[in-house]
């Protein structure tokens, strides 16, 4: 595909037009089936009994976290090199999708653990590493509106993202790396899933799930974003119009 060419707004908007709704769809389908399976079919796990059942939630919403800032990075890259005009859309587009998958991924994190840990919360590499990741799309959606000039928020918000994706190798392998409460991973393995089928299913259900509603979502804001610009601009014309007729 020739990006270059999706930054023509009427080319995106004819494309959108074509997946937002197979996006949408599928999310609802998958996550449908996915809630089902993993809250009502799948069996209790032998120790956790019914609190496993968080993890259909918890480990995707995890998944996505890191899955929506390594797509970040690519968009403030894609900014700073490239230039490209759809990535600081595509940036502002996504952190908010972001922060809200990290916060979902903290909190059912935390409704897991009470249980589990007998504490709300620890400080392990796992845990804080996933919050400061929450606290970085936190600063870039911040920093995006903190100047009057657009361009200059798009730039500093941009280098904060590459600076931030540091820390996503660092939340795949804290496990590894540290000693912690956290489980090592036990799907993405390579001698394969450790789980059982009947909830590796729904849990693989609702990654997808998120995925597409990820996507869904992205496109919808990133429509929503052009639009604010050229009304934006369309209002600057007419003010400088207007600028030029008083002074005639």
């Amino acid at each position: 595909m020739n990006w270059q060419a999706l930054a023509n707004p009427a080319r995106f908007k004819r494309l959108s037009d074509r997946l937002l709704p197979w996006f949408a769809g599928g999310a609802a389908l998958c996550l449908a089936v996915g809630l089902y399976l993993g809250l009502v079919a799948s069996p209790p796990d032998y120790q956790q009994g019914d609190s496993v059942r968080i993890m259909y939630v918890h480990v995707p919403a995890a998944w996505m976290a890191m899955f929506v800032y390594a797509n970040l990075a690519v968009a403030a890259a894609a900014s700073l090199v490239w230039r490209h005009p759809l990535a600081d859309v595509a940036g502002r587009a996504m952190a908010p999708i972001g922060a809200a998958f990290t916060f979902l991924c903290l909190a059912t994190g935390s409704l897991w653990g009470k249980p589990m840990w007998g504490t709300w919360w620890v400080w392990d590499a796992r845990l804080t590493s996933v919050l400061i990741l929450f606290f970085v799309y936190i600063a870039y959606m911040a920093l995006n509106s903190a100047f009057d000039d657009d361009t200059r928020g798009a730039r500093s918000s941009a280098i904060l993202a590459l600076v931030g994706a540091i820390n996503l190798p660092i939340i795949k392998f804290s496990v590894d790396w540290w000693n912690t409460l956290h489980q090592p991973a036990s799907v993405s393995r390579l001698d394969g899933p450790s789980i059982h089928a009947s909830m590796l299913t729904p849990l693989l259900l609702m990654a997808v799930g998120f995925t597409l509603l990820f996507f869904a979502l992205a496109l919808v804001r990133m429509r929503a974003g052009l639009i604010e610009r050229r009304l934006a601009a369309l209002s600057y014309t007419r003010s400088a119009d207007a600028g030029v007729a008083s002074f005639r």
